[in-house]
């Protein structure tokens, strides 16, 4: 039998996800691994969330709430927008799929920056879209490129703040002068997964005075600062026409009914956040401080991860890493054969991170 598949998705490269510790150690025949590969909060999630999740499991033979009334009156209180303006999704890629099928036509462009999330692609690419990747200017968003590259047919720009994979930011003014280039016809995705580990005053934070340009759509997540990423559940908030259009085509049941609760109590346990962002903070800098003096580039971040130079094969390093029960990421697929990234764990994690590293690195 043979099928006819769609020209854009053979184009399509399958996003590699980081391998769950689980398969780390039934490969490598280890125990008590330590994964700082994914980004992931090591702290887990707040207590609340599981008390959530235990009083809603005798409720699992219902639907969900197509929106979650009560999580989203919460979002609007916390940033002082309307229920309205909020959409909420299977991870916050799932809007980002929603914007590229609801915002692109056949041979329309989404400008993006040049290594970035894969799904920015993916998502172009299978609503027939057409992705224009300019690449980083010294580790950090070229903005100007991103102007440069706008067509006529451009509908959607990205981007991340902070960046993926190297920490970098976009300043208030750097940003504010970039959209007053771009044409009122083009949607600015502005994608915030890493701004509760934000420090810098200075950087752009779409929320902080949301609403004022109705071409940025903002996007947040739970499965970073609030640790849910097993829930998968996250949110965009925008213009209400442009809400209006996501709902319009987003499944009816898009996001579970465990994770609407999950999230909910996440919110409201500010607590628990907190020590979450100022334990990830300590471990940021006790990385930066160990790889620095073990001789290691370390690029400046204001997330919750680093990106360092290990100045040699960087796939085997991690290789040599993972055989040590310690699992990173290697950045050669986003062109960097030297860089591999790392993010905060536990105190004892981040310890072992540094003396499995200094070993297999020859430090």
């Amino acid at each position: 039998m043979s099928f006819s598949i769609s020209e854009s998705v053979k184009a399509i490269k399958p996003y590699e996800a980081g391998k769950p510790l689980s398969e780390v150690e039934r490969e490598y025949g280890i125990s008590n691994a330590v994964k700082l590969a994914s980004n992931e909060n090591p702290f887990g999630c707040s207590p609340k969330v599981a008390q959530a999740v235990l009083s809603k499991l005798s409720a699992m033979n219902r639907y969900p709430e197509p929106v979650p009334f009560i999580l989203c009156q919460k979002l609007a209180e916390k940033y002082h927008v309307q229920m309205e303006n909020l959409v909420i999704g299977n991870g916050s890629d799932d809007i980002i799929a929603l914007l590229a099928h609801g915002f692109l036509d056949p041979g329309q462009e989404a400008v993006m920056p040049l290594p970035s999330f894969l799904m920015y692609e993916i998502s172009v690419k299978t609503a027939k879209g057409v992705p224009v990747m300019v690449p980083l200017k010294d580790f950090s968003t070229n903005l100007d490129g991103l102007v440069k590259a706008v067509t006529p047919k451009t509908k959607l720009v990205f981007v991340t703040n902070p960046f993926n994979p190297t920490g970098a930011v976009i300043t208030k003014d750097e940003f504010l002068r970039f959209a007053d280039q771009l044409p009122d016809t083009v949607l600015i995705v502005v994608d915030e997964a890493y701004i509760e580990f934000v420090r810098d005053d200075s950087v752009y934070n779409a929320l902080d005075v949301p609403l004022t340009d109705p071409r940025i759509v903002t996007l947040r997540t739970f499965s970073k600062a609030y640790g849910l990423a097993g829930f998968r559940i996250g949110y965009g908030v925008m213009d209400k026409a442009v809400a209006e259009i996501l709902n319009r085509i987003r499944q009816p049941f898009n996001v579970n009914a465990l994770a609407q609760v999950a999230a909910q109590a996440a919110l409201e346990d500010t607590d628990f956040l907190s020590k979450t962002i100022s334990g990830t903070h300590q471990g940021i800098d006790f990385l930066t401080q160990k790889f620095t003096e073990a001789g290691f580039e370390v690029l400046p971040t204001q997330a919750n991860f680093l990106m360092m130079d290990v100045k040699t094969n960087s796939r085997e390093i991690c290789e040599k890493l993972l055989r040590k029960g310690v699992v990173v990421r290697s950045l050669a697929s986003y062109g960097y054969d030297t860089f591999i990234r790392i993010n905060a764990g536990t105190d004892q994690e981040n310890k072992i991170c540094v003396d499995a590293l200094i070993s297999v690195a020859g430090k």
